[in-house]
């Protein structure tokens, strides 16, 4: 088994695009395809955070989609704790939580105790061990007074915090967060980063990957961080590292210049 808690090996991955009529009748069997993967190479430590930025379009969120075995890749390979995301999909899923989409993706008239207990019956949890497992994680995550409020009532960061509670049902060692701190507050955008660093990666040595458009993200919560773009990465190493090429504007211009 690999060392590492997630590596990726010249993954690729294209998209079909649609096309007119006309084209179809021209040619038929040519399609055209949208490449949002191009060769990418990537290998997380176990026990770290590992931060990819990059944006809007780089193939960031397409990756975890890709490891959490939601889509698949057209080449290359991928593995999550040593099990490749296609040949053992199913060891895959029992090892990585993740967290993509919080807003779209709770029932808003159910409670969060309600949804919780959901997602841990698709996880195949008892119901016993589910309600034990979400007291717990509502009472670490500070959700304790709010579990039995409809998710309609939640603010951005009950939002985030459950959908962390979500990806932390089954105890995962693997964690795969799409934004977590966007939307939130600069005071519990903070906080939501102590809470990732010391709880999850200090105290409970989880391994995450953390899709971020945020510098302090990257700055304050990350061992080591890539940038993505077009499909590959074009720098990676320790925010001390790369700090100075993203504040010369050696990047995108939607990071240059950041304070």
């Amino acid at each position: 088994m690999t060392a590492a808690a997630i590596s990726v090996q010249n993954l690729v991955k294209r998209f079909p695009l649609s096309r007119g009529l006309t084209e179809i009748l021209r040619r038929p069997f040519t399609p055209r395809l949208a490449t949002v993967l191009d060769g990418l190479d990537l290998e997380v430590n176990r026990g770290e955070i590992f931060g990819l930025l990059g944006p809007n379009g780089a193939g960031k969120t397409t990756l975890l989609k890709i490891l959490c075995t939601l889509v698949l890749p057209t080449t290359g390979s991928a593995t999550v704790a040593g099990h490749d995301v296609v040949a053992a999909a199913g060891r895959v899923r029992q090892t990585i939580g993740y967290c993509l989409d919080t807003e779209r993706s709770f029932y808003f008239r159910l409670t969060g105790r309600q949804n919780l207990a959901f997602f841990a019956a698709l996880n195949n949890l008892e119901s016993k061990q589910a309600a034990e497992r979400i007291a717990e994680l509502t009472e670490m995550l500070g959700l304790a007074t709010a579990v039995d409020k409809p998710f309609a009532t939640y603010s951005k960061g009950m939002q985030q915090k459950l959908g962390l509670a979500r990806a932390l049902m089954t105890d995962p060692g693997v964690l795969l967060l799409d934004e977590p701190t966007k939307s939130l507050d600069p005071t519990a955008a903070a906080e939501f980063r102590r809470f990732l660093r010391k709880m999850l990666v200090d105290r409970f040595e989880k391994t995450i990957l953390l899709v971020t458009h945020s510098l302090e993200d990257a700055s304050e919560c990350c061992d080591r961080i890539a940038l993505m773009n077009q499909g590959r990465i074009s720098l990676r190493g320790t925010w001390a590292e790369i700090q100075g090429t993203i504040r010369n504007g050696g990047v995108s211009p939607e990071y240059a210049g950041h304070p």
